[in-house]
């Protein structure tokens, strides 16, 4: 692009032909005031904050409607037009209720040491709701407002505090404009406008109407350019965001491997479904796994939830899943060897998700397994309802096909053994397999099951005998699966016993158990186990609660499962540092262990967790090895170019209340007769119905900042 000279207050400056004189004094660090003017809005000159003086021009043009010239002589700040501002912003502030004047103590303060931007943060001084970020109160000290002669005349207007998401106090607002214009001609969504006339002026929605039924998408773009918080974020009143994308885009931050989910969900709604799983697959090797069984932590947070239901998020991953055509392999690379060999000890999730990174990064990995399958508590602790075998022995096996080895029925009982062997680091992912007991008498009856002892069995396909009437003591998903696993071996009354006054399992698990009958009984705790012939008699204590009486009661089973909790069996010839529940103790940020070049992670470190938890963990064991190995721990990769995505999102009448698209499920009669995959998955009409329902809130990233005083 070609290069104009200009001389702005005395300085040489450099600009591209094109830019307006606002954007060329802002490119050269110098500050101009504007309330109306935005980077991403077309120049408009409607508050009269940015005149300048130009060399040959008559009166005061604004400079953000003046084209830069090559040779134009700009003056920005002198006398007059300072006092031009004045007079501008004190008739603004006559209907602004906050303080933005400079503070009437500047002197004595400045005599103190203390600088005049402190002053116009603290609470004594500034009420201004901004707290510093008002471009108000930054205008007032760059110009010197100390006083108004003008009345200031109150709007009394309510502050809307009752739609969702956003706050909004139109006693703040200046008629700025930037918000109207954001929506309409950069979102194209027309959601709000200025109402009414002259005096009686304000921003609103067609009819007074609320921002749901206004049409609005609430992609907070209004937000984002509001120089004076009149509209605002409820969550974060305003304040200065420190890290922008954790606390607008919460679905991403929310998921410990850290998907790009708003990535790949606007990808599924442009049809482009692989592209969308190799999204997905440059923060996790298990993309199909997660797609069924993830506890999606990101939908807990999804800001759609607000507005009506999530987004689903967990079954668009799995529709992009399964229109997997390999072009994630396309960018996928595999390093040179490095010559150095790594152990990992547990094929589960973490394990394994370290041994796909560490591979690529050019060094010889192998998995030890104990079990005689891979896979760890996704083999052996998920039911083949909730997680085909199938898928995951797909995706094991592509990680094979990397390079990596895996041994089963191999237990590693020596650490000091392994790097005799020639390994030159070990990564402990053993997960946490022993199931914890509830410490009450007759516990060590026969018919009194361990939870993932029997999950575990009937996932490898030895046959367990149950009888008619089972009970389950806990409440976490692994709780519910073996519920559901028993009513599937032929159980006709199954029963979950919780001490909590709710099941902890994920909505959809618990809703699943209750559609194919099993029972729940809520603030239950079990204090005895008498075997009486051929049952098992559980006393247990009904809490108080919720206006429920306690008390004491028995009821008679053939089976007793407790699925309180796990821990991890680490064996003593390790030698390790272990500590509450016998986790391995280790760093966290390295995830090192107290021996050299040992490092532990998943399960094993943390107690149960979830799989997306454990595939961090192993993304995080990945980087570290490799720096422990000589490498730079990047394990990063792009497997799709990035494409901007267009910031106009058009108006879709009905927006607000469009419904998520539920889950297609198996007839609960066919489910209970064998072990058939229960969710079936979106279709393509489906999928990007529902993916089109997100509220693209990384969109409000793209969004530049309007430069300020004070910027460097």
């Amino acid at each position: 692009m070609e290069t104009i000279n200009l001389t702005i207050d005395g300085r040489k400056v450099k600009a591209s032909r094109g830019m307006t004189v606002l954007e060329a004094t802002h490119s050269a660090g110098i500050y101009i005031p504007a309330l109306c003017a935005h980077p991403d809005l077309a120049p408009f000159g409607a508050c009269r904050l940015c005149i300048v003086e130009i060399e040959g021009m008559r009166g005061f043009p604004t400079a953000c409607t003046t084209t830069a010239e090559d040779g134009m002589v700009v003056c920005t700040n002198t006398p007059q037009i300072q006092e031009l501002r004045r007079r501008v912003l004190e008739l603004i502030l006559t209907e602004h209720p906050s303080n933005c004047l400079v503070c009437p103590r500047e002197e004595e303060c400045t005599a103190l040491d203390i600088n005049l931007p402190d002053v116009l943060l603290t609470e004594r001084c500034v009420t201004c709701p901004g707290n510093g970020r008002c471009e108000l109160q930054k205008i007032a000290e760059y110009i010197q407002l100390k006083e108004i002669v003008l009345p200031y005349t109150p709007k009394n207007l309510p502050v809307k505090r009752d739609e969702p998401l956003f706050d909004i106090d139109y006693n703040l607002c200046v008629l700025c404009g930037r918000c109207v214009r954001m929506c309409q001609e950069v979102r194209g969504i027309n959601a709000i406008a200025f109402t009414f006339r002259g005096s009686q002026t304000m921003v609103g929605t067609a009819f007074g109407c609320s921002l749901k039924d206004s049409g609005c998408k609430f992609c907070g773009a209004c937000i984002e350019v509001c120089p004076t918080g009149a509209l605002a974020d409820r969550a974060y009143k305003w304040e200065p965001l420190t890290d922008r994308e954790a606390a607008l885009v919460h679905c991403t931050h929310a998921c410990p491997a850290g998907i790009d989910v708003p990535r790949y969900v606007d990808l599924i709604a442009a049809g482009k479904f692989a592209e969308a799983l190799a999204v997905i697959r440059e923060k996790v090797p298990f993309p199909a796994v997660l797609a069924y069984v993830c506890v999606h932590p990101c939908e807990e947070v999804c800001r759609r939830g607000q507005v009506n239901e999530p987004i689903a998020i967990k079954a668009l991953k799995r529709f992009a899943a399964e229109h997997d055509n390999g072009l994630w392999k396309q960018n996928s690379k595999l390093a040179p060897a490095t010559g150095k060999r790594v152990a990992i000890v547990g094929s589960g999730p973490a394990g394994l998700t370290a041994a796909y990174y560490l591979v690529k990064l050019g060094h010889k990995v192998t998995v030890f397994e104990a079990l005689p399958e891979p896979g760890g508590m996704m083999r052996v602790g998920i039911s083949g309802y909730r997680l085909p075998r199938e898928i995951l022995k797909t995706e094991i096996a592509e990680i094979e096909d990397f390079g990596v080895d895996i041994k089963t029925n191999s237990k590693v009982e020596s650490l000091d053994g392994l790097f005799k062997d020639g390994y030159d680091a070990i990564f402990l992912a053993l997960g946490a397999h022993r199931g914890v007991q509830m410490g009450i008498e007759g516990e060590q009856e026969s018919g009194v099951l361990d939870c993932i002892s029997f999950l575990k069995d009937v996932n490898l396909g030895r046959k367990v005998e149950l009888g008619e009437r089972v009970a389950i003591v806990g409440d976490g998903e692994p709780a519910v699966d073996a519920a559901r696993t028993a009513i599937r071996l032929g159980a006709k009354e199954v029963t979950i016993l919780s001490s909590r006054e709710e099941i902890s399992a994920t909505p959809e698990s618990v809703r699943a158990a209750l559609d194919e009958g099993v029972r729940t009984q809520l603030n239950v705790t079990p204090v005895k186990i008498i075997r009486e012939k051929a049952v098992i008699k559980v006393h247990c204590i009904h809490a108080q609660s919720s206006g429920e009486e306690g008390g004491e009661f028995s009821m008679y089973v053939d089976t007793l499962i407790v699925a309180l909790a796990q821990i991890p069996e680490i064996p003593i010839g390790f030698g390790l540092q272990v500590g509450k529940g016998n986790t391995i103790q280790v760093d966290t940020e390295t995830l090192a262990t107290s021996k050299r070049a040992v490092f532990a992670g998943g399960d094993a470190v943390t107690g149960p967790s979830s799989i997306i938890e454990a595939i961090a963990a192993g993304r995080k064991a990945a980087i570290a090895i490799d720096k422990c190995l000589g490498g730079d721990g990047n394990i990063d990769e792009t497997l799709v170019q990035k494409e901007k995505q267009s910031p106009c999102l058009g108006r879709d009448e009905g927006f607000a209340y469009k419904p998520r698209i539920s889950m297609p499920c198996l007839p609960v009669g066919q489910r209970l007769r064998s072990f058939s995959v229960v969710e079936l998955g979106f279709n393509k009409k489906m999928a990007i119905e529902e993916a089109r329902r997100c509220l693209k809130c990384n969109l409000r990233l793209q969004i530049r900042r309007m430069p300020q005083l004070g910027d460097e």
